[in-house]
């Protein structure tokens, strides 16, 4: 049953488009999903969607999040000819652009599909065969004509464009869609808070679903000044290592459960990354073990996420990145298991129930 309530929530998750500062739609479904849920939800003025759930107060207090965003491109320019020119919205690979299919979004029941453009086969030169287009360079043809066309139907300076919309299930519990990158963290928050609403007692816990991760990673740490956590926990994908191209980069395979980030650094212009606290380390290694589940372990360098940024308020959070496997991260097309998406449920819902008043919050 789990698996499936994970199929049917990541699925409805990746048919909606979200990008970094647009999240609305995807914070609308998700409240109504708490909703059915039996659960309150509010949302800060930043856009963040939150739920606590009221515990034990001499118990440390835990933050558990996943991002509502998604990656993707922000109208710069419509050319005379109705073709759109474009700014990247986060780390969009340009090397897996052309071609594809976007979806620029003007309103729900008026958004406007189109490609990317890539130049005809028969008049690319050998030159060319091998060079990748850089993203100020990209068009974007949505088949209008010309610029009053394409104003005609909403498109303007600032529209928010987004990889289309997709979901591709794949063999046995594995699913390709769109943003994988977080909806499927969006869905595993989801189950567990249907879990917390039944429990009998433990620590409070905020569930938030978090706005600007892949913008500037600091719509979480919005949430968590206002709501001042002992312990945080995100949820995010893991750097899946099992393909012969990422076969040096770790020991993270799909399939095999969920995993805890015991390092992370993104060296390339922001200084910044997790080192995880030792007692959420062995929360999670006890909540593993007591779940039965094989818990996955990753330490990378060119990662970032936004908890590198919520460890550091107040008096310091207790902090740990916690995830699933994924591959081809940022493509239009991302993969995952939903099983590895069940067990960080299980997992997490372990873990939250082993916070007591005698959990250790200094070194």
């Amino acid at each position: 049953m789990m698996l499936e309530r994970l199929r049917r929530d990541l699925t409805d998750l990746m048919l909606i488009p979200g990008l970094s500062g647009y999240e609305d739609r995807v914070r609308d479904h998700i409240a109504a999903r708490l909703s059915a849920l039996g659960l309150d939800s509010r949302a800060d003025r930043l856009g963040n969607l939150i739920v606590t759930i009221e515990g034990d107060p001499k118990t440390p207090s835990v933050m558990v999040f996943a991002h509502m965003d998604q990656l993707g491109f922000i109208v710069r320019k419509i050319d005379d000819d109705g073709l759109i020119r474009v700014e990247r919205m986060g780390g969009v690979p340009e090397r897996a652009l052309a071609s594809q299919a976007v979806l620029c979004c003007v309103a729900e029941g008026r958004d406007v599909p189109g490609i990317i453009m890539n130049k005809a086969h028969h008049a690319t030169t050998p030159d060319e065969k091998y060079q990748v287009v850089r993203a100020p360079d990209l068009l974007i043809d949505t088949g209008h004509g010309s610029k009053a066309a394409v104003e005609a139907a909403g498109i303007r300076i600032g529209t928010p464009i987004v990889y289309r919309p997709n979901v591709l299930p794949l063999a046995g519990n594995r699913i390709a869609g769109t943003s994988i990158d977080d909806r499927a963290g969006c869905a595993v928050l989801v189950e567990l808070a249907g879990k917390l609403a039944k429990r009998k007692s433990g620590p409070t816990v905020h569930l938030v679903w978090s706005v600007l991760e892949e913008f500037n990673l600091r719509g979480a740490a919005v949430a968590a000044q206002n709501l001042n956590p002992d312990i945080a926990i995100q949820i995010d994908l893991m750097l899946a290592s099992d393909t012969p191209d990422l076969a040096d980069r770790g020991d993270m395979q799909l399939g095999k459960g969920p995993g805890i980030s015991l390092y992370s650094f993104h060296g390339r212009g922001t200084l910044n990354g997790v080192i995880p606290h030792p007692s959420a380390v062995k929360l999670m290694e006890d909540a593993a073990a007591r779940a039965g589940l094989n818990l996955q372990r990753s330490a990378q360098v060119g990662v970032l996420t936004d908890l590198s940024y919520v460890q550091l308020l107040g008096e310091g959070v207790v902090s740990i990145d916690v995830g699933f496997p994924m591959r081809h991260s940022h493509s239009s097309l991302e993969v995952c298991d939903l099983a590895d998406l069940a067990g960080l449920a299980t997992l997490l819902d372990t873990a939250l129930g082993r916070i007591d008043k005698t959990f250790p919050l200094t070194r």
